[in-house]
């Protein structure tokens, strides 16, 4: 995919999202002013880290249910810097021959993408560079690599809310989801300001003053992002209550409200 991937110098004179999450998770590939940010957040809510592990455990445990009915096919936008395991080591050890296709815009990630694309030899784990606003190059993309006459489980993952709906958030999943076929399912993961309004005033308005966009939904809100698909069980859910027999519980999860939601929805 080296065709559509187009260098991009690294702007390190504000906070992006993707290293800031890398700095919650204790990685080393952020900078000062991502990691200045993310010290803000903590003073408005100390238990971020926990938040972005369990998002990253809801993902682990969605991709083993997928993988365990059938799913062969992974389209992952907003991939984020590679902590493992990985969405592609998770369905590969269930299925080898799982296919995984990883889209994020930012060149720190594309710097990492040797990483990302160590997959099993029976399978193929592939790196796409574009933005969740240009749905038509990243299905253009992923078509290369992808069958879409077979389902495929596309994974929005903490990524929505970085997404207003002035950019046309709902539009843009409805335009992905279009060009798969009956049998695909959409994985979401998403803030909510629902538990925690004050909180999440002060970082919408933190990050704002930033240059970062963030679009908390409430959970009819969030349940919109699934109109005409079929949600599975146990629907919308704070992200560690989905199917947790899948995976290990995150220290610290049940040490307050986890203010986001998590939910997997079948395209008929």
């Amino acid at each position: 995919m080296t065709g559509q991937q187009h260098p991009v110098e690294i702007d390190t004179s504000k906070p992006h999202t993707a290293r800031m999450y890398d700095w919650y998770l204790g990685g080393k590939d952020n900078y000062p002013v991502d990691e200045a940010m993310g010290r803000q957040m903590l003073t408005l809510d100390p238990r971020v880290p926990v938040m972005a592990r369990v998002n990253r455990a809801f993902m682990q445990r969605a991709t083993r249910w997928l993988a365990g009915q059938g799913v062969r096919q992974f389209l992952d936008i907003g991939t984020g810097i590679p902590t493992e395991p990985n969405l592609h080591q998770v369905a590969q050890e269930i299925a080898p021959d799982a296919r995984v296709v990883y889209c994020d815009n930012d060149p720190i990630v594309l710097a990492h993408a040797g990483a990302l694309l160590r997959g099993t030899d029976e399978g193929v784990t592939e790196y796409l560079q574009a933005d969740v606003r240009d749905p038509e190059s990243i299905l253009e993309g992923a078509r290369k690599i992808l069958d879409f006459d077979q389902p495929v489980a596309l994974s929005l993952i903490a990524l929505l809310h970085f997404i207003s709906d002035e950019d046309g958030a709902h539009e843009l999943v409805g335009r992905l989801l279009a060009d798969l076929p009956s049998g695909s399912y959409l994985v979401v993961s998403h803030a909510t300001s629902d538990f925690t309004p004050e909180e999440s005033k002060a970082a919408t308005e933190k990050l704002k003053a930033a240059g970062v966009t963030l679009a908390l939904r409430s959970r009819e809100e969030f349940t919109r992002l699934f109109a005409g698909l079929e949600l599975v069980e146990p629907g919308v859910q704070v992200p560690h209550l989905w199917h947790p027999e899948l995976g290990e519980p995150v220290p610290g999860q049940d040490d307050g409200v986890i203010p986001g939601y998590g939910a997997v929805g079948r395209k008929a």
